[in-house]
């Protein structure tokens, strides 16, 4: 008894109902059930939970196809059944038949259905992997693609905030240093409030206008502002800007010049005009000596 509760408990029975043991280990389960009843028994109940688990955690298969199989077992098992001429009669040495043959249709069929029910379950198990897999990557993804604007826009804005600093301090010190005048122009009769101020280093030759000091209406796509410097009563032209809403620069740099009396403002049309449009002039003003 002790021989056959250890063969039981080492689990070579769970092995035979999967199928996962070689020819000669299975006749040697065949044969140890067909001497002991308690190893044949243990081998039933092993059928039974497994078919059971499987039921259980597996999509059954469609009815169709469960019905081609049991009609391909019937048929395959009224072949078998069909009596054979002897042509020597049995002889008593040679009248061992493994366990396989004697068992009952039902275990075959039940054996076939705990097969067909763990390649369910392992297909649904992995459908079910994949599509988590598939879901996590897509999140990832999207989290990632967020994380990307993101650091865009804190790159944009720390760009912005270096630029409008930079500005700052330009302002700072132009305003500080008295080689660099400023220049108020104030509005014309096509528009009173109009104005903007103008930073100018005639050793330097440079020319600045203060974006965020600017009072002029928003030019439209087809025109465009252009600033002019009054050299002895001849416009010189210094180039032309767009009026923005925002002030993401506050500087915009001129055209270069070391001798002016003013500064004045026309509205072009998109590229500047050889020549200034007097009517269209908004602002105008004088340099201090």
């Amino acid at each position: 008894m002790e021989e056959v509760k250890a063969y039981i408990e080492s689990g070579i029975l769970e092995l035979y109902v999967l199928g996962q043991l070689t020819r000669s280990e299975q006749e040697e389960v065949e044969a140890m059930a067909a001497r002991h009843p308690e190893i044949q028994t243990e081998i039933t109940a092993i059928e039974l939970a497994m078919e059971e688990y499987a039921l259980q955690n597996a999509i059954a298969p469609s009815a169709s196809l469960d019905q081609k199989i049991l009609s391909s077992l019937s048929s395959l098992q009224s072949h078998q059944e069909e009596p054979k001429a002897e042509q020597n009669p049995p002889r008593p040495e040679a009248s061992v038949v493994s366990l396989a043959q004697h068992q009952p249709a039902d275990s075959r069929v039940r054996s076939l259905r705990i097969a067909l029910a763990a390649c369910a379950a392992l297909l649904l198990i992995s459908l079910v992997a994949l599509f988590s897999a598939h879901s996590k990557l897509s999140e990832a993804e999207n989290q990632i693609a967020s994380l990307s604007s993101q650091n865009q826009k804190f790159a944009a804005t720390v760009g912005f905030m270096k630029d409008h600093n930079q500005d700052l301090q330009k302002i700072a010190d132009m305003t500080a240093d008295p080689a660099w005048k400023i220049v108020k122009l104030s509005g014309t009769k096509m528009d009173p409030q109009a104005k903007m101020t103008v930073y100018w280093h005639a050793a330097g030759k440079h020319v600045m206008v203060d974006n965020s000091k600017m009072n002029l209406p928003v030019n439209d796509q087809t025109h465009q502002y252009q600033l002019w410097a009054l050299v002895n009563g001849k416009p010189v032209d210094l180039g032309v800007f767009d009026v923005k809403s925002d002030t993401s620069h506050l500087l915009l740099n001129m055209k270069e010049i070391g001798v002016a009396q003013a500064f004045a403002v026309t509205l072009e049309k998109r590229g500047g005009s050889p020549s200034p449009t007097m009517e269209k002039m908004i602002a105008m003003g004088g340099v201090s000596i």
